[in-house]
């Protein structure tokens, strides 16, 4: 009967990838605490060994012989530690073996409550630690589920399923049950009920994986991306830099004829994208971050404080500062620098 109960052990670990070591581990700490109900000891006087290398499965109660027992759960009248150890004296710590018959049952219930509860956690922790081992990366999943009322996606991410909430979805964005779409994991808590994983459509490290995935020269290291910014749907800024003098990043990621650039706009459904080359020079990359306006000149205000003041050619003020905003504001946030952007007359807001 022991054999078949360690040839079961070792057929979970095989079929399941569940440690054997990990399930009898977990039966030992129950049978103890069923021992404790059902026989009158404490938690450290319940010795149980589990041996697979040689099929041993028996479990003791470990108490010290005595003339007058005070406490049952440590301790043991001599006369009764003597049919277990014929040379037991007062004040040996005998170990009182549980017969079979005795502890079968409860041995087997035991066992099989736990086996199960052990598969489910085991299973529950390789689930967490995969989905852990995907943290800041792409993953392809499927839509199960849209809650028109709140607006929340579950989606199937092979092993696992995630909600796509909200704000996390790209405004306009229709998702319908069965589309495939690419999200973004930013990232994966254990819990008891398994791995609860946050995914993102809007987060910026979906452009900045999509770029690695699609431009050979980013993957093998030769091109960095430097700063990512993203106002999801509408416009990404993306700063890069090149390792190799004879690469040109901005050219990398552009692809030829555009083809490179344009499988990512087609991924994030039109999201237009700008790609401008990063520089130690903060002079050099605030003119390259407010493209695709021309910069004439930067004025550093206080480096500490990250301000300066940029001007442009009167007639691409507004190009500069883009829809609502948009253009300087991205800037901002791909540099760290604040920007006050300036026509180069001078004249519009001087006095401010």
């Amino acid at each position: 009967m022991n054999t078949e109960f360690f040839e079961a052990l070792a057929l979970l670990e095989k079929e399941k990838g569940i440690s054997a070591d990990y399930l009898l581990d977990k039966i030992k700490n129950a049978i103890v605490i069923a021992v404790k109900k059902d026989y009158d000891a404490g938690e450290d006087n319940v010795l149980v060994e589990l041996d697979p290398a040689t099929c041993k499965f028996e479990v003791y109660l470990v108490k010290t012989a005595v003339e007058v027992v005070e406490d049952p759960e440590t301790e043991v009248l001599l006369d009764q530690a003597l049919t277990y150890d014929k040379n037991a004296k007062l004040g040996d710590v005998v170990h009182m073996k549980l017969k079979t018959k005795e502890f079968g049952r409860i041995a087997a219930q035991t066992a099989k409550h736990v086996i199960r509860q052990g598969i489910r956690e085991a299973e529950r922790g390789m689930m967490v630690r995969d989905m852990q081992s995907k943290a800041h990366e792409i993953v392809t999943a499927t839509v199960q589920r849209v809650d028109p009322v709140k607006g929340f996606v579950t989606v199937d991410l092979g092993k696992a399923e995630a909600v796509l909430i909200k704000s996390e979805q790209v405004e306009g964005e229709e998702l319908r049950e069965g589309d495939r779409v690419k999200v973004y994991i930013v990232d994966v808590l254990a819990t008891d009920r398994g791995p609860k994983i946050m995914i993102s459509r809007t987060h910026p490290g979906l452009v900045k994986r999509l770029f690695e995935m699609e431009v050979p020269e980013i993957y093998d290291g030769t091109v960095e991306i430097k700063a990512v910014s993203r106002e999801a749907g509408s416009r990404t800024k993306i700063a890069v830099w090149s390792k190799n003098e004879d690469v040109d990043p901005v050219g990398a990621c552009i692809g030829p004829k555009g083809a490179r650039v344009a499988a990512i706009v087609d991924e994030l459904a039109g999201e237009k994208i700008d790609i401008v080359r990063w520089s130690e020079d903060p002079v050099a990359f605030i003119s390259e971050a407010l493209s695709p306006a021309t910069v004439v000149g930067v004025e550093i205000l206080d480096p500490e404080l990250h301000t300066c003041r940029v001007s442009v050619p009167d007639g691409q003020l507004s190009l500069a500062i883009g829809n609502k905003g948009q253009n300087a504001r991205l800037a901002a946030k791909l540099t760290g620098w604040k920007i006050d952007i300036r026509p180069e007359s001078g004249f519009y807001g001087e006095e401010e």
